[in-house]
């Protein structure tokens, strides 16, 4: 009975065809093996071992800590959202081979192991900001390979929308929705430096001086010259005087009114004749003091004027920087992109899955999901070969995660026999490689 039950299936239209099923031999993410690569090669190991740990578990361990975390991170960067996918990834051969020798045979933690390592051990204080430290040390391996001399720091807040009774949630009025509300910041590759989790109804830029401060000494410390961008709502006086103290240029929205708009009243009229059809666009960098500011700043105004549309659009950004007004005004435009990175994390990373009831646990998961996004975007900055180096994370997730393989065990060896797709033979070697050229970075 037993042998008539692991018998192919056999397909009355076509007799050629036969169907069998090989439970833990198949995977789908077989792409990760590669990010697995790289993360060895900037020493992702000895940063869990130095900031993750649990003494109440003692030494009687079947799933180390450290397969535990990147099972967490892992299925992130694979796009499932939940710890109830860790029932099929535990017997998946990806998830299995990633970690050590221990889960190779045995298989991956199940949805119960992984809630309680996510929900109580990470959730602990100093594994909590073990995992921040982890994320910022991983960055920092990477810039020791870039060794940039000039820092640009994005800030930025965002919103995570529940739908349940969670701690600290609020309805926020901006975005409409019942929600969190984290504050990121990013350097000018898309590394997201840091993420704090709040609540819902606070202000855009609560918080900001515990998230940027100790970036930007971190950075001047090194000896790197640190410019900052951020939108209207960071346009705040405090935040100016703090950055001028330091030394650090930036370039920051303001909202206009209408001292603003009276002091470039000469811009503000429609050329005359027929209008083009493109844009006419003006700028004007002048000397402002609103009431709340201590001093007079530079202010670069932006006007617009487009075919079909009866006024001017107008943009007022408040600077230090000593280029001309187009160039400061450019500027702060590439600020956008800190928008999709932010898409891409929501998208790619599910950032947006934070469905614990205790607010410390949302922060646990906010932490891992940020990994995740990371890991992605420095194999993206680190890993891609020519031709596919402009992906976007989700791009890499759905062309190169998702290649699905057979595992095949001999006496000796494990083969993973991947289907070639987007991810050929060739790039694969070629990423490879480009890995195997990085400085072994385990300090």
């Amino acid at each position: 009975m037993g042998e008539k039950q692991n018998q192919p299936f056999q397909l009355s239209f076509n007799p050629c065809l036969k169907v069998d099923f090989q439970g833990s031999r198949v995977t789908p993410d077989g792409g990760l093996l590669l990010v697995r690569e790289l993360d060895e090669r900037m020493g992702l190991s000895a940063l869990i071992a130095q900031n993750i740990m649990d003494d109440r578990r003692g030494k009687n361990t079947q799933l180390p800590l450290p397969d535990l975390l990147r099972q967490s991170i892992y299925s992130r960067l694979a796009g499932y959202e939940d710890v109830n996918d860790a029932e099929r990834l535990s017997q998946d051969p990806t998830f299995r081979l990633i970690g050590s020798e221990k889960i190779w045979v045995r298989g991956a933690a199940l949805p119960s192991r992984l809630h309680w390592f996510e929900t109580e051990v990470l959730s602990q204080d100093e594994n909590l900001e073990g995992l921040s430290r982890i994320n910022r040390e991983l960055i920092a391996k990477a810039e020791a390979v870039d060794s940039p001399q000039r820092v640009v720091l994005d800030m930025d807040s965002t919103e995570i929308p529940v739908y349940g009774e969670q701690e600290h949630s609020a309805y926020n009025g901006h975005f409409e929705s019942t929600c969190y509300h984290p504050l990121l910041l990013f350097n000018g590759e898309g590394d997201c430096l840091e993420a704090k989790l709040r609540p819902g109804n606070v202000h855009s830029a609560e918080d900001w001086e515990e998230v940027l401060l100790p970036e930007i000494a971190r950075q001047q410390e090194l000896g790197r010259e640190v410019v900052f961008r951020a939108d209207a709502a960071f346009a705040k006086p405090e935040i100016y005087e703090a950055l001028e103290e330091r030394g650090v240029k930036y370039a920051i929205r303001i909202p206009a009114n209408d001292s603003l708009e009276r002091d470039i009243a000469e811009l503000l009229t429609r050329p005359v004749g027929r209008p083009s059809d493109t844009p006419i666009v003006w700028y004007k960098g002048f000397l402002y003091q609103a009431a709340s500011w201590k001093t007079a700043r530079r202010v670069v105004a932006k006007v617009e004027f487009h075919v079909g549309e009866l006024f001017p659009r107008l943009g007022f950004v408040v600077t230090n920087l000593e280029t001309p007004s187009r160039a400061v005004v450019r500027f702060y435009n590439k600020r956008g992109t800190a928008e999709q990175w932010i898409k891409e994390g929501k998208q790619a990373v599910k950032m947006t899955r934070l469905s614990c009831h205790r607010f410390r646990s949302n922060q646990v998961r906010l932490a891992l999901s940020l990994l995740a996004y990371n890991l992605g975007n420095l194999w993206w900055r680190l890993g891609l070969p020519r031709g596919i180096e402009k992906w976007s994370l989700t791009s890499l997730q759905q062309r190169l995660v998702k290649t699905a393989g057979r595992l095949v065990k001999h006496a000796r060896y494990y083969w993973l026999l991947l289907a070639e797709g987007h991810l050929t033979r060739r790039r694969f070697g070629a990423m490879l490689g480009r890995i195997a050229l990085l400085p072994v970075l385990t300090g």
